[in-house]
């Protein structure tokens, strides 16, 4: 059974790209448009294997999103991949549980590599 990866992100060339680069290694891809609408899909039994949300979203923020899905997904890995390159918010990023911070642009190749060693197996 293939892992799910659920990509949390208001940009349509994101979650394509993404899409793209998991779709070629068996993940099945879901997607929400901002924190809100994802935090409603894991309350509503929602489980993927892993969570890659970005910083700066409409409606709720990825931090408020890591702050709120955390207490319900408590071992769920999540990866921060965001252009927001400062070291507080990354820190505060890792205060509210998020498992890793990645910056855009990186390669898929780079993401891959990241994803295979916080989910073994995959």
């Amino acid at each position: 059974m293939p892992r799910t990866v659920f990509v949390v992100d208001d940009s349509n060339v994101v979650i394509a790209s993404l899409k793209k680069t998991f779709e070629m290694v068996n993940f099945k891809v879901e997607t929400a448009k901002d924190g809100l609408e994802a935090l409603e899909r894991v309350r509503s039994g929602f489980k993927p294997d892993l969570i890659l949300t970005d910083v700066h979203m409409p409606n709720m923020d990825g931090l408020e999103f890591i702050k709120n899905v955390r207490p319900i997904l408590r071992f769920t890995p999540i990866l921060v991949l965001t252009t927001e390159s400062q070291t507080a918010k990354r820190e505060q990023a890792k205060k509210l549980g998020a498992t890793g911070w990645l910056v855009k642009p990186i390669s898929g190749p780079d993401l891959l590599k990241v994803v295979k060693q916080i989910l073994p197996g995959s």
